[in-house]
């Protein structure tokens, strides 16, 4: 069987990516179970044991920025290693909330971690490996700041300033500039059912 298909959710936090990723995952079921395919769900920080563990830590403890960095890529390295390679190999599909492009967003973009340094662990942990689609939930950073205001108690990132989101996000949109054939940008800022419109759009063409 064919190798499947590696696909990421990203966007600054209060884009709304969250809220999609089921609505998305169904489509995609639907799309890849008359090859007999399925769809795997995971996350980053996460989608292991491991990088569960991690993730309480990244994600509420303060630490040095390069620890952290180092952190977010060892997570990824057994969540590559452990979830998503095999599932490719067996010809599933493998749809995550966020992967690399956060970390040099997040890190890099917001945290000031020179990209070299982050380039050096990307060449490292993933070689070549890229997603095969990156959909990236785009919004001003005003309007994600007042829904992160709505939501639950946050975390350490959730927490940050609006100067560090604005970052953050330049960041994600350079990316998406320099690889524009393996990003979608969704305007996060349009009703729900345009944005599924979009995103069935995108499922279409994969």
């Amino acid at each position: 069987m064919a190798r499947g298909k590696f696909i990421t959710f990203e966007g600054i936090d209060g884009a709304g990516k969250t809220t999609h990723l089921s609505w998305f995952r169904e489509r995609l079921e639907e799309k890849v179970a008359a090859a007999g395919r399925a769809v795997v769900t995971t996350r980053e920080p996460g989608g292991t044991p491991l990088g569960e563990t991690l993730r309480e830590l990244l994600l509420h403890e303060r630490m040095d920025l390069e620890t952290e960095a180092l952190l977010m890529f060892a997570a990824r390295r057994e969540h590559l290693a452990q979830v998503i390679e095999p599932a490719l190999a067996r010809g599933d599909w493998v749809l995550s909330d966020r992967f690399t492009d956060a970390t040099f967003a997040y890190q890099g973009g917001g945290r000031g971690l020179p990209r070299d340094k982050l380039e050096a662990l990307e060449r490292w942990v993933q070689g070549g490996f890229q997603p095969d689609l990156t959909v990236l939930f785009d919004l001003p950073t005003e309007t994600a700041s007042e829904r992160r205001g709505a939501a639950r108690s946050p975390d350490k990132f959730e927490s940050e300033t609006e100067a560090f989101f604005a970052r953050t996000r330049a960041e994600y949109l350079r990316r998406a500039e320099e690889a524009p054939h393996r990003f979608a940008i969704v305007d996060a800022s349009s009703s729900i059912e345009r944005i599924r419109a979009v995103l069935g759009d995108v499922i279409d063409a994969l």
